[in-house]
């Protein structure tokens, strides 16, 4: 599993994507929460806008990767 450390209470869930590199860009990020790509502490979540706070889990889909395997994050 991968870490993303933040120095503030939360961040958003689109930023966390980008913080990560698993999106290059908002639109991107975007796209893959309204397809129901993005999970946040084991449930899908299609708001954007969701607030991760340290302890949470995002994962995204295989789908998205050439050896189908979901990329794990960590809110630190």
């Amino acid at each position: 599993m991968e870490y993303i450390k933040i120095h503030t209470d939360f961040i958003k869930l689109q930023q966390a994507l980008k913080l990560a590199n698993v999106v290059g860009q908002g639109s991107d990020a975007k796209a893959i929460i309204q397809d129901g790509l993005v999970k946040v502490n084991g449930e899908v979540c299609t708001m954007r806008g969701k607030k991760c706070v340290p302890g949470d889990v995002v994962s995204v889909s295989g789908e998205l990767y050439d050896n189908g395997e979901d990329f794990t994050f960590e809110v630190e």
